[in-house]
C-alpha cells in the first residue's frame, strides 16, 4: 500500500484486526524483514508498518532529517490513517523515535503499551583509543577538505570518510549518511524517565549493535519496563532466536502460546 506523507510516497503495509499497533523498523531495513513480527501481531492487533523514508521501498527525505524529522513523519503517518491510540513495536532506530514520541507533550497520539528491541539512542563515551583515532581523523579531515587539495585530489576527502564511517555509513546513499550522523550524534539518554508507558524490552545477549548494557539501563531509568534477555542472539534477535523471541511476544500482548 501507499499513501503520501510530507511530498513522499511512502510504502506500508497493513495486517489484522482489532486495536491500531505500529511497527517501527532498524536503520537500513525493510519492513517486509519484520513480517514474523507482523503476523503474531496481527493475531490481536490491527498493525500498521511503514517503510520510513530512505528504507525499503520508501524513497529518502527531501532534506537530511534528524531523529524530530522522523518523529513528525509518523505522527502524520498515524494522523492520515486516523490511529490515535496504538501499541508500538520498534527496533534499533525505531527506538529513538519512540523515545522521542515519549517525551513529546500534548501529542494527538495516545501510546498504551511499547516492546523494544535493540533499541537505539543511548550514546556512549568513546574509549581513549577512540579518541586517539578521532582526533587523527579530523585532522586529516581538516586538511582533505582544503581548497587545493580537495582540487588535486577530489575524492580523497570521500575515501577517508568511507574508510573511517560505519559499516551502515558505507552502506548508505550520501543523503542518508548526513541522516545517519545527525541521528547517532544525538544522545536520548535523558528522554528515558519520559518513556512512562509499560515497555518491554526484549534484547540479544550478544548485541554488538547495541550492547546488552543499554537495555539494562532502559530497563533502570524507564518508570515501567522489565527487560527479557534472549541467549545466543544478536542485535536482531527476532532472526537469531525467532522461535522464542515470538513467544515471549506473544506473551507479553496476551495471545495463548
Amino acid at each position: 500500500m501507499e499513501i503520501n506523507i510530507k511530498g513522499i510516497p511512502v510504502h506500508y503495509t497493513e495486517n489484522g484486526d482489532g486495536e491500531a499497533a505500529l511497527v517501527l523498523q532498524g536503520w537500513g531495513t525493510s519492513i517486509n524483514l519484520y513480517d514474523p513480527i507482523i503476523d503474531t501481531l496481527a493475531e490481536k492487533y490491527h498493525v500498521y508498518a511503514p517503510d520510513l523514508p530512505g528504507f525499503g521501498q520508501t524513497p529518502e527525505p527531501p532534506e537530511p532529517w534528524d531523529v524530530d524529522g522522523y518523529t513528525d513523519f509518523v505522527l502524520e503517518f498515524c494522523e492520515k490513517l486516523g490511529i490515535t491510540e496504538t501499541f508500538i513495536f520498534a527496533h534499533s532506530f525505531g527506538g529513538r523515535i519512540v523515545l522521542k514520541l515519549m517525551a513529546r507533550e500534548n501529542i494527538p497520539l495516545k501510546i498504551n503499551r511499547i516492546a523494544l528491541t535493540g533499541a537505539a539512542g543511548i550514546r556512549h563515551e568513546p574509549s581513549a583509543a577512540a579518541k586517539k583515532k578521532a582526533k587523527k581523523y579530523q585532522q586529516a579531515k581538516k586538511f582533505l577538505s582544503s581548497a587545493p587539495v580537495r582540487t588535486l585530489f577530489p575524492k580523497a576527502l570521500e575515501n577517508l570518510r568511507m574508510k573511517h564511517g560505519s559499516a551502515d555509513y558505507r552502506a548508505a546513499s550520501p543523503m542518508m549518511r548526513q541522516v545517519l550522523v545527525k541521528t547517532v550524534n544525538e544522545d536520548l539518554s535523558p528522554l528515558l524517565p519520559k518513556c512512562t508507558a509499560e515497555t518491554l524490552l526484549m534484547w540479544g545477549r550478544n548485541d554488538d549493535a547495541t550492547p546488552i548494557e543499554d537495555g539494562q539501563r532502559m530497563e533502570k531509568e524507564m518508570p515501567q519496563a522489565a527487560l527479557v534477555t534472549i541467549e545466543n542472539a544478536g542485535h536482531f534477535a527476532f532472526i537469531d532466536q525467532q522461535y522464542l523471541f515470538m513467544r515471549v511476544l506473544a506473551a507479553y500482548i496476551g495471545l495463548a502460546i
